[in-house]
Parts: structure tokens; sequence; C-alpha cells
């Protein structure tokens, strides 16, 4: 059984599909990325900024589901450019700062909107 997961404090899908689902336990939250979910615009600035607000983005999604970041044991992270590694690495382990979740991180040619970064996660709901 799956449970479709929506909120109004997280960017809208873009496209034919749900910010997360429900399902067996697990939440799986679709690629986040820096947009503002009142105005629907890209935030424009660097990549820190960026990454604050796909956190931000993805905090309330999970809220919405029941859990929160603490909950998370996979993220998937999609970068412009690689040069941006280290300054997203640092706003990350601030908010994983023990106990992270297993990560991947790969360069991409493109994102959609052309943001910086996108991210995805795969939460365990609270027992």
């Amino acid at each position: 059984m799956k449970k479709i997961i929506k909120t109004d404090d997280a960017p809208k899908a873009i496209g034919p599909y749900s910010q997360a689902v429900e399902a067996n336990g697990f939440v799986f939250l679709s690629g986040q990325l820096p947009i503002d979910p009142a105005s629907g615009a890209v935030l424009q600035g660097g990549i820190k900024d960026q990454v604050r607000l796909v956190l931000e983005n993805a905090k309330h999604i999970l809220a919405a589901a029941g859990c929160g970041l603490g909950q998370v044991v996979k993220a998937t992270i999609y970068l412009k450019s690689m040069a941006d590694f280290p300054a997203m690495n640092e706003v990350y382990g601030g908010v994983f700062p023990t106990d992270p979740p297993a990560r991947a991180t790969v360069e991409v040619a493109r994102l959609p909107k052309d943001v910086l970064i996108e991210m995805d996660f795969i939460a365990v709901k609270k027992n």
C-alpha cells in the first residue's frame, strides 16, 4: 500500500510525480530543488544558500509524512559542478552532524531549472 505525501510548505511538483510517497515504513522523497515554495521561483545565490533551501524543503515534506531529517537513511545529491562539493558538504554536515545517512554525490551535466543542486532522500518512519 502506498500513500502520497503532499504539503504546501514545499515546492509543488514540476512534473507528473509526487513530492513523496510512503510505502512499507519508508518515505521516498522526489528530487528537491532550491525553489521557494511561496513564490515558485528558483533561489538565486550560491551553493550554500541553495543547499539550505533544498534541506528546508525536504524537512517540510518529511514533516508532512510524520518524520524528520533524523530518519533519513539515504540521500542522493546531484551537483552541477563537483567544485561545489566542499561548500555543499559543509552545509549538509551541519544538518547531519552525527550518524549521517548513507549518501551518493554525483556531478551531472544539467539540472531542472538550471539549479546548482538537487537532492532526493529515503527516510524510515518513526516506530
